[in-house]
């Protein structure tokens, strides 16, 4: 759906504010012409971080630390990045072994706990209870009355990996591991020993997770369309096109899937990625500059990086990855409900690859931090954030201060997708039928599919109120729709 060039005086428009169960804040705003046609649908984010004039002046080392504070949910992938980015500052071209296994591990944990929250709190309610269920009851605390043993091992994969994350940085939250070159301390075998014990038990929750994850999209065949959009997908991969978490170059593949740009360093991102600036959101547009604004837009994240991939390196994984694989091409649209199914085979595969780490007996002892060579003042560290390709650029002077820096977080590579996937939405369940609760609430279960860090920060769970106004075009209300921190839908209605 293109944005129509009616006049906006003659629209009816429906806002919702907040999106419910993301991280951050951000609305959707409708605007419907008589016959109940959306004719523009946009997502806007309302809220300002400005860390990138926030950490100017710091000095480098501060880096790891100062801007994990971006977010309370991915902590840890700002963290890496920022400690990918100074590890090139310093010239420390290749890290000791126990210093690049526990950083992966780290992530590993990172990305599983990250998944787990999303899936299990955030999005399986809409799947299991239907995405015009009562909104009393699709949530998290629905699911542990209705599906008592599913939330608790979600709840349970969370904590693991929460637990993990404790262990190897001090904190689960805001804790310390990176220094320039390295880390500061290795973990000992009697940690190790600790999670070895479990992974038998997470991999198999991890496993019913995927499972249960599949089984819910291929139930209804509607699933197969909720949403669809077609775009070009970028992420990380390894040097032989293997999939890959934590370092890689850059490749894109267009919408039928052939490859559009491979191998692309971490330094030359900006010779392909442009950013646009919108005046109705804080958010900015990147998209390829090879194909333009209108052609560029792309997606980051699950479903991009299992598409991207030539393989994944964990049987498991790779045997479910090419399952959904096989789903998607031809096809050269995809429902964004594909990512709950794509997110939970990059769980499995974490799961895995912990299991890995923890019995490779260069995850102890050894040196810690690497040798540091000749000085590169402008440094990039990129890295797969459980939502997409997260990307951190710095230039730091001879005072070792920072001078600029740009950060392109994964869910503004998303930002267009999200909008796009909005409209496909409204093209499918509001036109023509006007607005409810249950089918507003469609378009906030496509936005949730990208799993948004709409600010980066901490997200409120639950219950935040919602207010939807409709508006005739004299500017009086017709109908409004309010949902409260109980949950409770109340509904009003208006003489014209």
């Amino acid at each position: 759906m293109t944005e129509s060039t009616t006049d906006s005086r003659s629209l009816t428009r429906v806002a919702i504010d907040p999106l419910t169960r993301v991280e951050g804040h951000g609305k959707v705003t409708l605007l419907l012409d008589e016959n109940q046609v959306v004719q523009q649908a946009r997502l806007h984010i309302v809220e300002f971080r400005g860390f990138e004039r926030f950490i100017q002046g710091r000095p480098y080392w501060e880096l790891p630390m100062v801007v994990q504070r971006l977010c309370g949910i991915c902590p840890v992938s700002h963290h890496l990045a920022a400690g990918k980015a100074i590890d090139m500052l310093v010239g420390a071209e290749q890290l000791p072994p126990t210093a690049e296994k526990t950083r992966r591990l780290l992530h590993f944990a990172q990305v599983l706990q990250s998944h787990a929250l999303h899936f299990f709190h955030l999005s399986s309610p809409d799947l299991l209870f239907g995405f015009s269920s009562k909104a009393s009851e699709r949530n998290i605390v629905g699911l542990l009355e209705k599906h008592p043993e599913t939330a608790l091992k979600g709840v349970k994969l969370r904590k693991f990996g929460q637990q993990l994350i404790e262990t190897i940085t001090g904190k689960r939250v805001h804790g310390s591991l990176v220094v320039p070159g390295g880390i500061n301390k290795a973990l000992k075998p009697a940690e190790i020993n600790v999670y070895a014990k479990q992974m038998d038990e997470i991999i198999q929750w991890s496993t019913e997770a995927l499972e249960l994850a599949q089984g819910l999209y291929q139930a209804d065949r509607k699933h197969a369309d909720f949403g669809a959009i077609g775009s070009p997908t970028l992420s990380l991969c390894g040097n032989n096109g293997n999939f890959e978490l934590y370092h890689g170059d850059l490749r894109v593949k267009d919408i039928d899937g052939t490859i559009l740009l491979d191998h692309i360093s971490n330094r030359d991102y900006l010779a392909h990625i442009e950013e646009e600036v919108k005046s109705w959101s804080y958010m900015k547009f990147p998209f390829l500059k090879r194909l333009g604004k209108d052609r560029g837009w792309y997606r980051v994240g699950p479903l991009a990086r299992v598409l991207n991939c030539q393989q994944m390196d964990t049987p498991l994984a790779e045997r479910a990855r090419l399952e959904l694989v096989n789903q998607c091409y031809p096809d050269q649209h995809q429902s964004v409900l594909l990512y709950h199914w794509a997110r939970m085979i990059e769980l499995l595969h974490c799961a895995e690859s912990i299991q890995q780490v923890l019995k490779d007996s260069e995850l102890t002892g050894g040196e810690l931090v690497a040798p540091h060579g000749d000085r590169n003042p402008e440094c990039y560290g990129i890295i797969e954030a459980p939502r997409g390709t997260l990307i951190h650029h710095y230039k730091v002077n001879d005072q070792d201060l920072v001078e600029e820096a740009n950060l392109i977080v994964s869910t503004t590579s998303n930002n267009q997708a999200m909008n796009e996937a909005i409209r496909s939405v409204c093209r499918q369940y509001i036109d023509g039928h006007g607005v409810s609760e249950g089918l507003l609430n469609h378009i906030e279960v496509a936005v949730r599919a990208f799993d948004p860090c709409l600010s980066c920060a901490t997200h409120a769970l639950g219950k935040m109120p919602l207010s939807v106004e409709i508006l005739s075009v004299a500017g009086h209300e017709t109908q409004v729709l309010e949902r409260t921190s109980q949950g409770e839908i109340q509904q009003r209605f208006y003489p014209c």
